[in-house]
């Protein structure tokens, strides 16, 4: 999936420059990205039908392809409310045998295509109390836990320093907007504490004791290595989760990812009406 030495700096200004030359225009300067979790691509589906282009993560140099069911792998560039917007419809994961430094390479892209203002979704599980499948949850902080960090390795100063600041990786004044959008549109926005583990097994009963213990509310498999990058590059972000199942041990039934990829269908109008929502105030 890739060679024993990281991508760098170059691989990643090489495939931004690819980007640019398969979709044929010149990018606005500072269009807001958005990472599209499992089920959650209706977001992208909605801009390609208002006139946006897209361009396969295979075709791009160096660009992680994803294996995931519910990840189509596309990046999407178009417009909502005439605010320009770059869409990965699909993302890829430690657990598929991914280095941190690959999962984190197209948020790196993102940036190096202008991206100043980050929304990273993902499906996830709920331990908060009174949570329930279908909610959509604001992450406010995350626990990684998935022993590894994609900044290890030696530091290149161009994409930030040494030992970045996590005290508001996400962002607290995009956080204020998310709750007034949710609280214009009707919708109920839980909040709390994201915690990723590296998979691809659900947690067990045991796991998601501890992880309630240590004060998460949602618990999944992706997210906290792309949120730790951006923070590296100064990007702004807002973390969405939509809790597609109760966590082990909360939950009566078997957990599975086709139960997954059903509650992301069911929720998927509330959602995607969210984040279009959001796009405009970010820009």
């Amino acid at each position: 999936m890739q060679g024993p030495e990281p991508l760098g700096y170059a691989h990643v200004h090489a495939a931004a420059a690819a980007v640019a030359d398969r979709l044929r225009t010149s990018l606005p300067a500072a269009p807001v990205g958005v990472v599209l979790g499992s089920g959650l691509g209706a977001v992208a589906d909605h801009v390609l039908a208002q006139g946006g282009r897209a361009v396969d993560y295979g075709a791009i140099p160096h660009f992680p392809v994803s294996s995931v069911e519910g990840h189509k792998g596309r990046l999407v560039l178009g417009t909502v409310d005439d605010v320009p917007v770059l869409l990965m419809q699909g993302r890829v994961h430690r657990y598929e045998g991914y280095s941190a430094s690959s999962v984190v390479f197209p948020v790196r892209v993102l940036h190096a295509l202008g991206v100043r203002r980050l929304i990273v979704t993902n499906a996830a599980g709920g331990l908060g109390e009174g949570f329930a499948a279908g909610d959509l949850m604001l992450i406010e902080d995350h626990l990684n836990l998935t022993g590894d960090n994609p900044l290890c390795g030696k530091n290149d100063a161009r994409f930030g320093a040494r030992f970045p600041d996590m005290s508001d990786a996400y962002t607290a004044r995009l956080r204020q907007v998310a709750f007034d959008v949710a609280a214009a549109q009707g919708l109920a926005l839980q909040r709390g504490v994201y915690a990723g583990l590296l998979g691809p097994s659900y947690e067990t009963p045991a796991e998601i004791r501890m992880l309630r213990t240590l004060g998460a509310h949602a618990v999944g498999m992706s997210t906290v290595h792309e949120v730790i990058a951006a923070s590296h590059l100064g990007v702004e972000v807002l973390g969405l989760s939509c809790i597609t199942n109760l966590a082990a041990g909360i939950s009566p039934v078997k957990l599975c990812h086709d139960e997954v990829k059903e509650t992301a269908t069911r929720v998927e109008q509330a959602f995607s009406r969210l984040v279009l929502g959001l796009l405009p105030r970010l820009a």
